[in-house]
């Protein structure tokens, strides 16, 4: 089954000329997606000003995956680290218990563009840790490159969730599948161009959640850009005292 979350669909935030587009809306209670998807709690789309600061809430217990698509970004937290995130570059960042995070264009002159994703947590009582590393375009053109998981598997980074995220660049016609495995499910999402999956063509800013299939099969209409995320649900459970 393929459930589809147009772009015109999400909640559009603009505050201080900064343009944030949220594909999972607590505001929208109603809403199909209201709670997310799986371990996936958020995909926010940030157009960030020069020197704007990201626009985040972080929760206890969660791992935020950050990708800047163009710009940069600098970010410091309250355990003093600090740096900068450059276009191409993916981050992740487990929000411990009292962490505080923040992040900001790091330009004085031009627009940065963000991808913030936010997982739910398999296990409470995480603690803080951040790491950083950049994916090449050769490494995630024609297929599907591994830039998070459970297990680091490829050099990826590691994250707290039973959780899978890929990104790849597509050149037009080239198709692209993906197996599920059992009691798994998968969020696409059109980060720019425009791709056939089923009977369905998607665009830029559009979302879809597969369930119930055994591959997500794909092919590009144009040149284009797609995140994918392979999660099953789960509840968070209190970690063990040690």
């Amino acid at each position: 089954m393929i459930n589809l979350c147009r772009t015109e669909a999400r909640h559009h935030d603009r505050r201080h000329r900064r343009d944030v587009w949220r594909t999972f809306g607590p505001l929208d209670r109603a809403g199909p997606f209201a709670d997310g998807f799986g371990a996936l709690d958020a995909i926010d789309e940030h157009r960030l000003p020069p020197t704007s600061a990201l626009s985040q809430k972080p929760r206890d217990d969660t791992d935020i995956v950050t990708y800047v698509r163009e710009g940069a970004v600098t970010y410091d937290d309250s355990l003093g680290r600090s740096g900068v995130i450059h276009a191409g570059e993916f981050q992740r960042v487990t929000v411990g218990r009292g962490l505080r995070h923040s992040a900001a264009n790091a330009s004085r002159a031009h627009w940065a563009h963000v991808f913030y994703i936010r997982l739910r947590p398999l296990v409470l009582g995480l603690e803080s840790s951040c790491e950083q590393k950049r994916f090449s375009a050769a490494e995630r053109r024609g297929a599907l490159c591994v830039i998070a998981s459970p297990d680091a598997r490829r050099g990826s980074l590691r994250v707290h969730q039973d959780a899978v995220t890929y990104s790849a660049l597509l050149e037009r016609g080239q198709h692209v599948v993906h197996e599920l495995g059992p009691e798994r499910a998968a969020w696409l999402h059109i980060v720019h161009g425009e791709v056939t999956l089923g009977e369905f063509v998607l665009t830029t800013g559009d979302g879809a959640a597969i369930t119930g299939e055994r591959a997500v099969s794909l092919t590009a209409r144009a040149e284009t850009e797609i995140l994918l995320f392979d999660v099953v649900a789960g509840r968070a459970r209190e970690a063990p005292a040690s």
